[in-house]
């Protein structure tokens, strides 16, 4: 089944400061930032690494898939984030050749032909998993990644074709997409969704259930009191009333769903 669901998701350009107990978890002067680039056929895809160069060991490593916007200063830093808890981390871009969405229109452009395609998203993601297993304290057996909006949809869906990851989470991002086969699907998934999500029904979290129960996955849904789309996104207020759209940021929901994925996360991880 081809999914078309456009999930609109306003992204912060320039992040707004977290609450300062939340950034003291996070920050680390070893952390070391690196641009990199990997390939698809003809197309040149561009990447940001971020991990912690006085680590000792190999460690998990994190794919971060953007929101509708593409490579901007948001995965960034959320795989800034993650480096500080201890992970090797990745966003990635995945329009190609660092494209940007500046505006709602590109962005529904650019983002219709991965929704249309889970194939062509898999090679992607796939160039990008063999490019983080690159990096010299990346543990190659654990891949972990992360997903937000447009970003946690195809992620799924990128899960559900059998990718190799041991866990997926995904940030108020959309649930169609093909159905998830149990011979494929190999990561543990946690969805955590708005509880208020205007563009996330109740069927669509329904069918989601009913499919991940039917083929015995291991997953968890998280749904947060109130929460809209865009939740984890501290510009998502502006931005919902500049575009007049249904999107709002939640610090509660932004904490408790971080602290959720670090949960998560430890629970499944080998590193």
């Amino acid at each position: 089944m081809k999914t078309r669901n456009i999930i609109p998701c306003l992204i912060l350009l320039i992040m707004a400061p977290l609450s300062a107990g939340f950034a003291k978890k996070t920050v680390n002067s070893n952390i070391k930032e690196e641009n990199v680039t990997y390939s698809v056929g003809d197309k040149v895809y561009n990447g940001y690494i971020a991990y912690n160069e006085n680590q000792k060991g190999k460690q998990t490593a994190v794919l971060v898939v953007p929101e509708w916007w593409g490579l901007t200063d948001y995965p960034k830093m959320r795989a800034k984030q993650l480096a500080g808890l201890g992970y090797v981390a990745m966003a990635v871009d995945v329009f190609g050749d660092g494209k940007i969405a500046t505006n709602p229109t590109d962005a529904k452009t650019y983002t219709a032909l991965l929704y249309s395609n889970p194939e062509l998203v898999k090679s992607i993601l796939d160039a990008a998993v063999s490019k983080i297993k690159e990096v010299k304290h990346t543990n190659p057996a654990s891949i972990f990644a992360i997903g937000y909006c447009f970003g946690g949809a195809i992620l799924l869906n990128y899960a559900k074709l059998g990718a190799d990851l041991k866990a997926v989470v995904i940030f108020h991002g959309g649930l169609k997409g093909i159905t998830p086969d149990k011979n494929l699907l190999k990561a543990k998934i946690l969805v955590c969704n708005g509880g208020s999500d205007k563009f996330v029904s109740e069927a669509d979290i329904t069918l989601f259930k009913h499919q991940m129960d039917s083929i015995g996955a291991t997953y968890t849904f998280k749904s947060y009191p109130g929460a809209l789309h865009a939740f984890s996104n501290p510009a998502a207020t502006g931005l919902g009333k500049k575009f007049n759209m249904a999107i709002e940021y939640n610090k509660d929901a932004d904490l408790n769903s971080w602290s959720d994925m670090k949960k998560f996360f430890s629970s499944t991880d080998i590193k």
